[in-house]
């Protein structure tokens, strides 16, 4: 008589290594449409120029703590000189914007007169940040 030691056990498909592979696939996805640069215009072979400027713009961020520090991408301003300093920054760029992060305590004065220097520094492009209130 022949007798069977080897238990039959049914083949079985562990879920957590595909699961792992899906999210891995998911994040690469969203990291690479975050990197893609929208382009309205149709696909053409543009022509090449060793003289042609190149047409980068100039996005500077300004920051206005709660006691009306002004810092100018992170390095510490008097806001007297941020006309001057944002004129140095931005060169001859074509149409520089500054993008303007103000604490929500401080003072219209203090607002404003940052604004003015802005102005007083030739940028029309402003944005006034916030955040969305859920």
């Amino acid at each position: 008589m022949k007798v069977d030691l080897e238990v039959h056990r049914k083949a079985r498909i562990d879920m957590l290594p595909l699961i792992d592979i899906v999210f891995l696939l998911l994040v690469f996805f969203i990291y690479a449409m975050l990197s893609m640069a929208v382009h309205h215009a149709l696909p053409v072979v543009l022509p090449v120029s060793s003289t042609a400027p190149l047409d980068k713009q100039v996005t500077l961020s300004v920051t206005i703590d709660h006691h009306g520090a002004v810092f100018l991408d992170q390095e510490p301003v008097e806001r007297q000189h941020l006309a001057e300093r944002l004129r140095e920054k931005t060169g001859d760029a074509k149409a520089p914007a500054v993008l303007l992060f103000a604490d929500n305590r401080i003072t219209y004065q203090t607002l404003y007169g940052v604004i003015d220097q802005i102005k007083i520094a030739g940028i029309d492009r402003l944005s006034l940040e916030c955040e969305r209130q859920p």
